[in-house]
C-alpha cells in the first residue's frame, strides 16, 4: 500500500474538505475507524476519524465537525504488507529523519527545525519524532526516523514562520 503525501491538498484517497459521512466511509476501508467526537468544531475538543489498519493509523481532524482539515499519518509496523508513506518520491518513515529534513530543503522548501518536531510552514506539512515506545535513536539523541507526519491546509503552519 502506497500513501501519497499532496499538501496542501491532503493524502491518497482522502482530499482536505472530504465530507465527514464520505471520510468514514472511505477510511473504513483501511480498517478498523472510531469516531472522537461527532460533529463538534469546538477549539478544543474537534471530530476526529480515526482509521486503524493492523500496521499503521491515521488521524483524520474534522476541525469544523463536518468536512476534513487535515490528516496525520503514523509511521507503519512491521507486518505482512508492504506499506510506504511518501513525499515527492520520498519514503517518509524509511528515510532517517535528519536526511529527510535535508532532502526537503534540497528541493527549495522552508524546513523549520524544533526539538521533536519540524515543519514546511509553505507545504503545511509537520512531522514529529516524539515516540511512545523504543525506537532507534539517531546522533543527536532523537528517533532515528520520524514517527508522524500532518498534512494541513495551506497556510496551516505559517504562524510558524513568525515566531521563527
Amino acid at each position: 500500500m502506497d500513501i501519497g503525501l499532496d499538501p496542501p491538498r491532503g493524502i491518497s484517497g482522502f482530499p482536505l474538505g472530504m465530507p465527514a459521512a464520505a471520510l468514514k466511509e472511505a477510511a473504513a476501508g483501511l480498517g478498523t475507524v472510531k469516531v472522537q467526537d461527532e460533529g463538534s468544531a469546538d477549539r478544543f475538543r474537534y471530530m476526529k476519524v480515526l482509521a486503524l489498519h493492523p500496521q499503521f493509523e491515521i488521524v483524520f481532524h474534522l476541525e469544523d465537525g463536518r468536512s476534513l482539515t487535515s490528516a496525520e499519518v503514523w509511521i507503519p509496523r512491521p507486518g505482512p504488507e508492504r506499506i510506504t508513506v511518501r513525499f515527492r518520491g520520498v519514503d517518509v518513515f524509511r528515510t532517517p529523519a535528519l536526511h529527510l529534513l535535508n532532502q526537503l530543503e534540497a528541493m527549495g522548501l522552508t524546513v523549520l527545525r524544533e526539538p521533536d518536531y519540524a515543519y514546511v510552514p509553505g507545504l503545511s506539512l509537520g512531522f514529529t519524532r516524539t515516540a511512545g515506545h523504543d525506537v532507534p535513536l539517531d546522533t543527536d539523541g532523537e528517533p532515528l526516523y520520524f514517527q508522524a507526519v500532518l498534512t494541513g491546509p495551506t497556510g496551516y503552519y505559517d504562524y510558524k514562520l513568525k515566531t521563527a
